[in-house]
């Protein structure tokens, strides 16, 4: 075997110092000094018995026995070629690929910690996440774009061709930066909040809507949004650097808590709740690496309880 070896690799030579024509340009390429592609050439040489190039004074040209035996090194190399190309095509079959949607929330958090364990799990699978509240987000489910969204759930079913599975309890709250006038209460009356600058998603959204139901309950009209916006980097990059209020997900403020950048305002209300979950088409079963990762979600939640 290591005879056989030996022999390919000295065609090899043979082939690149014939296409090139000069032994110090072909041991350049081939990552070899000139001394070493010579011995290499004259092992070849030696063991067929005959000489495969010839000086010329240009470099070096094959002989009649190199130039048939570089004919048939030819055909090997091309089969090498083609044999390496399906073992591509095998190897990369068995990456299993992923596609699907998040919500800013759980890409702050849960699903990092869900890929982590993913990729111990299932190393193949290859994932790929496409990223936007859920306006955008079942448009993609619908069109076979992605397979499942992670995003907030609906209480009851939103569309019969959709199913929702909850995972995680998460709780909304009216956001302000640390510094804000409403800051620095102990309690914040849903009133207080009528006069305020806001930066909101749009009424579709889950959360603005649930923004609202806490005015109407409180007998207010709901606010009217300075800026609404699909961005939650947005919204956030607004509150931190202005007087604007916003109503997010506590879950996607919990690096911005914590670096004293925001702040949830105590407000005298029940407390918003909404279920985060995965999101698919009824009538497609999940893949393996869907269902693989869903269970990791999972895993991620019981650990953090």
């Amino acid at each position: 075997m290591q005879d056989l070896n030996a022999q390919f690799l000295r065609l090899s030579h043979l082939l690149a110092a014939s296409r090139l024509g000069s032994l110090t340009a072909a041991a350049a390429q081939l990552g070899l000094t000139q001394p070493a592609l010579t011995r290499s050439i004259h092992a070849l040489e030696a063991s067929l018995g005959l000489p495969v190039l010839t000086r010329t004074p240009r470099g070096v040209a094959p002989t009649q026995a190199g130039e048939a035996l570089i004919a048939q090194a030819q055909v090997i190399e091309q089969a090498l070629q083609a044999a390496r190309q399906d073992i591509d095509r095998i190897r990369d079959s068995r990456r299993q690929k992923l596609v699907i949607g998040c919500g800013p929330s759980e890409a702050t958090r849960l699903l990092p910690a869900a890929l982590a364990l993913l990729h111990e799990r299932a190393p193949d699978v290859r994932t790929t996440v496409l990223y936007g509240l859920n306006e955008a987000l079942m448009p993609m489910l619908r069109a076979g774009e992605i397979e499942f969204a992670l995003s907030s759930v609906p209480r009851t079913a939103s569309a019969p061709d959709l199913i929702h599975e909850p995972i995680v309890v998460d709780s909304a709250a009216v956001i302000a930066r640390t510094g804000h006038p409403l800051a620095g209460r102990r309690q914040v009356k849903p009133a207080d909040l009528l006069g305020a600058r806001w930066i909101l998603a749009r009424r579709q959204e889950l959360e603005r809507r649930a923004l609202d139901e806490l005015l109407l309950n409180a007998g207010l009209r709901p606010v009217e949004a300075e800026i609404e916006t699909t961005s939650a980097v947005l919204m956030k990059s607004v509150v931190i650097s202005s007087d604007l209020l916003t109503f997010l997900p506590r879950e996607l403020i919990h690096w911005e808590e914590r670096a004293g950048q925001l702040c949830a305002l105590p407000v005298a209300a029940p407390q918003w709740a909404r279920s985060v979950g995965v999101s698919r088409l009824r009538q497609r079963r999940p893949g393996a690496p869907a269902l693989a990762l869903i269970e990791a979600l999972r895993a991620v939640t019981k650990r953090s309880r």
